[in-house]
C-alpha cells in the first residue's frame, strides 16, 4: 500500500514541523488538532481525538497517520488507524503502548511503526548501524538528552518535551542487557559520567529508550543500556521531587510542577551519544557516534532542536516506508532502519550533521 495522504495528529512543537516535513517532502498532508489553525499553509481539522466515531471520520480516506499526540493518547489512534489497514507512526516511548500496538500489527494490513523520535528511534537506528558487520559483541552504550545550551538552577533542565512523557520516563523500570541477560533496572540508576564537547553531564536509566532492541540482541551482546542526559544534579533533584515529595503516584502534579518551574526555552541542544565494542576481523574495536543539534530555520521560522531532529527522525522513517524501502505491513523495529538510507531521504539529511564542538 503506497502512500500518499496523510494525517498529522496534534500540532504542538513537533507535530507541526512534520506537517511541514511531510509536506515540503511531497506528500499530500492534512493536520488535526484540537485548535483551529488557519495560519497554517495545509489545511487543519479542530476535533477531540478522544471521541472515538470523530477519530474514524477524520482518518477515513487517508493512507497513513503520524501521532504527534501525548503518549496516553496514541492507542486509540494505532486502533483505529488498524482498523482501516492504513500505516501507522508515532513518537511514544512508553513500554505498554508499543506492545497492544505490537499485537495489533500482527493483524493489520498496514504498517505499524511506534517509536519513531529520536529515543527510542534514531538512538536504536544509529546504534545497530555501529554494530553492523562486528562479532562477538561486548557493550552498547546509547545516550540522548535535550538540554538548555544556557543551564539554570539545580535542575539545569527545560520541558521543551511532553512533560509527561518526561515524567513517564522516570518512573518506569528500564530494560537492559547485563553479563548476556535482558533484565529490569529501576529508572534514575547507574549515573554515570559523560563529556561531550566540553560540556560535562550525567547520565541515568531511564524507560523506553531501547525500543526492541534488548529482544534484537538477546543472546548476541554481553552488555546493552540506553540512558538519558542531564547536566550534574539533575536525577538528585528529581528524585527529591518524586520520592521526598511523594509525588511519584501523582504524574499530572508532578508534570505541572516542573512545566511552571522550567518552562521551554528556546536556545536548547540536542545531544547524541552512541558507542559500540565488539571484535572486528579479530580485534577489540570501539565505534562511536557523537552529535550536538541546535536550533535552526526550517518552513520559515526557527524550530528548537529537539522539534526538528525528532520531526526529522519521523519522517524520514515515514519517507522510506512511502518509498516501499522498508516493510509494508506488520511491526517495524526502528534498528531495521538502515542509518544511510535515513540521512538519504529529504527530511532525515537534516540529520547528518552534528557538531558537539560548537
Amino acid at each position: 500500500m503506497g502512500i500518499e495522504r496523510i494525517r498529522v495528529l496534534g500540532l504542538g512543537n513537533v507535530g507541526e514541523l512534520v506537517a511541514h516535513l511531510l509536506a515540503g517532502a511531497g506528500f499530500d498532508v492534512a493536520g488535526a488538532d484540537r485548535r483551529d489553525r488557519a495560519e497554517l499553509p495545509f489545511p487543519v481539522d479542530a476535533f477531540d481525538v478522544a471521541d472515538p466515531a470523530a477519530l474514524g471520520r477524520e482518518l477515513d480516506g487517508y493512507d497513513a497517520v503520524v501521532s504527534c499526540l501525548p503518549y496516553d493518547r496514541n492507542l486509540a489512534v494505532a486502533e483505529a488507524a488498524a482498523a482501516r489497514g492504513m500505516h501507522y507512526f508515532d513518537l511514544t516511548e512508553d513500554v505498554p503502548t508499543t506492545t497492544r500496538i505490537r499485537e495489533l500489527a500482527a493483524t493489520a494490513d498496514g504498517l505499524m511503526a511506534p517509536q519513531c523520535g529520536l529515543a527510542p528511534g534514531l538512538i536504536g537506528i544509529v546504534g545497530s548501524s555501529l554494530a553492523d558487520g562486528l562479532t562477538e559483541l561486548r557493550r552498547m552504550q546509547l545516550r540522548v538528552g535535550a538540554l538548555p545550551q544556557h543551564p539554570s538552577g539545580v535542575l539545569g533542565y527545560s520541558f521543551t518535551w511532553s512533560p509527561e512523557g518526561v515524567i513517564n520516563e522516570y518512573l518506569n523500570d528500564c530494560e537492559v542487557i547485563r553479563d548476556g541477560h535482558r533484565q529490569e533496572v529501576p529508572a534514575m540508576a547507574d549515573i554515570e559520567t559523560v563529556v561531550i564537547g566540553g560540556d560535562r553531564l550525567e547520565a541515568f536509566a531511564t524507560s523506553g529508550g531501547l525500543g526492541t532492541l534488548c529482544e534484537t540482541y538477546d543472546g548476541r551482546i554481553r552488555h546493552l543500556d540506553y540512558k538519558t542526559l542531564r547536566y550534574p544534579g539533575h536525577c538528585d533533584a528529581i528524585r527529591f521531587l518524586l520520592d521526598e515529595l511523594a509525588l511519584r503516584d501523582r504524574k499530572e502534579l508532578a508534570g505541572e510542577i516542573l512545566v511552571t518551574a522550567k518552562p521551554p526555552v528556546d536556545a536548547d541542544v540536542v545531544y547524541l551519544y552512541a558507542a559500540v565494542e565488539g571484535q572486528d576481523d579479530g580485534r577489540l574495536v570501539r565505534r562511536e557516534h557523537v552529535r550536538a543539534w541546535y536550533p535552526r530555520t526550517i518552513a520559515g521560522r526557527e524550530w528548537r532542536a529537539i522539534s526538528w531532529t525528532t520531526a526529522g527522525s519521523a519522517c524520514a522513517v515515514v519517507e522510506l516506508v512511502a518509498r516501499g524501502v522498508l516493510a509494508q505491513r506488520g511491526f517495524l523495529r526502528q534498528e531495521d532502519v538502515a542509518l544511510d538510507d535515513l540521512l538519504a531521504t529529504t527530511s532525515g539529511n537534516l540529520l547528518a550533521d552534528g557538531d558537539p564542538e560548537r
